[in-house]
């Protein structure tokens, strides 16, 4: 057979194959089959399609099966349990936006902060102060610097006395530590005075000097009633006046503060002055001062302090302060007892500080605003002194008195009672505990009067007062005059 007739051929098997199709097979139908149903709990593959009910059933039958059965668990999943894969999933990036959520508030708060240290130490602000020239300075310094309560005294003037610095221990190295504005590095002194309800008379006159490298606090009392001829214009010469009585020509501070240098040798690097009701508003602020009263103090007939163990309140605390008329050593006598408040003041200021130093910082803040104190310190200074202060044993905390008797002075026929001070006595206790960086006070650098001269000392008393404030925790108060009892007082 040739190619055409092959061709041929194939071409009428097409044909005829075209016109009569192959019958098909005969299926049975589906309701003679016996009923199936597929077995879902087989193993399927991660990768398979997904599960298609595919038993030949009545429609009645799929009906009935749960709709469990219709979704597909692998081989090791509990029977019924629902697929957790994409619950996983969605759990996954709910933690993981969560979690970049929280570091970029992180990263958005570490950048604001790391802005604001940058703008707090960047030299923005003008620093200006008397006899320094001025300097471009951080808002943070600024704030250290701050004196906020300088313009009620002003500043004090650079002292006019030889401050005869002991180079033999104070070297160009020699460094206390502490970093405050000295005259004389090692001790920094403040002086305290405490005003009358006029603000006039300096009644109490506190010398407080820190001798930062030993860790101690030396205080010298001067008694109100002290003899300072050449330092005020009052009749009566007493160093109480001096602040309202003293040189025009200079601020009532810088009266007192040249009045101490000049007569006690004690370079002065700070005041603090306060007045009497402001006392009752700090003691107030901090809580009351705990004490404990041998006997009870009759202020006025209607202002008494009952006798034990009392919590001062600010108001309790300005009468025993001022306390003076039963005592038998009279304004002595007020010295002396003062120095058991002192004492007592101290322990809770420590307490505070112990307790939380955010609080002290806070209490410091509140006095400054409401100006119960004045003072040249910055808020730094006075943070710093309050916590080398926080720190001190009791044992290195001591009092002492300016020596001296009970005297009289007359001018203009009028004669008035008044201290006349020891003035060696005076200057043997200065060079002991109140110089502890400078060379030896002479008598003749001293600008003491006194009105009865030594040899002819009716008694020497108050010559040797000296105490620290661990003997101060058992000290009792100073001896009453029985003549100067109430006389609507019962026994």
């Amino acid at each position: 057979m040739n190619r055409e007739d092959l061709k041929k051929e194939i071409n009428t098997n097409i044909t005829n194959s075209q016109r009569q199709p192959k019958p098909l097979r005969k299926l049975k139908k589906v309701n003679e089959r016996p009923k199936t149903t597929v077995v879902l709990n087989e193993y399927r593959g991660l990768h398979e399609s997904p599960s298609i009910d595919i038993s030949i059933g009545d429609e009645e039958e799929r009906q009935k099966r749960p709709s469990e059965q219709q979704i597909y668990h692998g081989l090791h999943e509990k029977s019924g349990a629902k697929s957790s894969t994409s619950e996983n999933k969605q759990k996954s990036k709910r933690k993981k936006s969560k979690k970049d959520f929280i570091v970029k508030i992180t990263s958005v708060m570490l950048s604001i902060a790391a802005i604001i240290t940058l703008c707090l130490n960047m030299p923005i602000l003008w620093y200006k102060k008397s006899g320094q020239p001025d300097e471009r300075v951080s808002i943070l310094t600024y704030f250290k610097r701050w004196q906020p309560t300088i313009e009620i005294e002003g500043e004090l003037e650079a002292p006019n006395m030889e401050l005869n610095v002991n180079t033999d221990i104070v070297s160009e190295e020699f460094n206390d530590g502490l970093d405050l504005p000295q005259l004389i590095e090692g001790q920094y002194t403040v002086l305290f005075l405490g005003f009358d309800e006029d603000v006039e008379n300096t009644d109490v006159i506190w010398i407080c000097q820190f001798d930062i490298p030993a860790a101690k606090l030396n205080i010298l009392q001067v008694p109100r009633d002290c003899s300072m001829l050449y330092y005020t214009s009052n009749p009566t010469t007493k160093m109480n006046s001096v602040y309202a009585w003293g040189d025009p020509d200079i601020t009532n501070i810088q009266r007192v503060v040249n009045c101490v240098q000049d007569c006690f040798g004690i370079p002065i690097d700070a005041y603090i002055t306060t007045a009497c009701f402001d006392i009752k508003n700090i003691v107030d602020l901090i809580g009351g001062i705990p004490m404990h009263l041998d006997n009870e103090i009759i202020y006025e007939a209607d202002k008494i302090i009952p006798a034990g163990d009392v919590k001062l309140t600010g108001e309790q605390a300005e009468w025993f302060v001022r306390f003076r008329h039963e005592w038998l050593q009279g304004d002595i006598g007020r010295v002396q007892n003062q120095r058991r408040f002192m004492r007592a003041a101290m322990e809770k200021l420590k307490s505070i500080s112990e307790d939380s130093r955010l609080k002290l910082y806070s209490y410091l803040n509140t006095i400054y605003k409401n100006k119960w104190i004045a003072t040249n310190m910055s808020v730094e200074d006075l943070s710093k002194l309050a916590d080398f202060g926080s720190v001190l044993e009791m044992e290195n905390v001591s009092v002492d008195m300016v020596p001296g008797e009970d005297a009289e002075y007359t001018a203009d026929g009028v004669t008035y009672s008044i201290y006349s001070i020891h003035k060696r006595a005076t200057i043997d206790k200065l060079n002991e505990n109140f110089r502890p960086y400078q060379t030896p006070m002479l008598m003749s650098d001293s600008n003491i009067v006194e009105f009865i001269e030594e040899g002819n000392y009716s008694y020497d008393l108050y010559d040797d007062m000296g105490m620290d404030f661990e003997e101060l925790e058992h000290a009792t108060e100073p001896l009453r005059d029985p003549d100067m009892k109430p006389g609507w007082k019962e026994d």
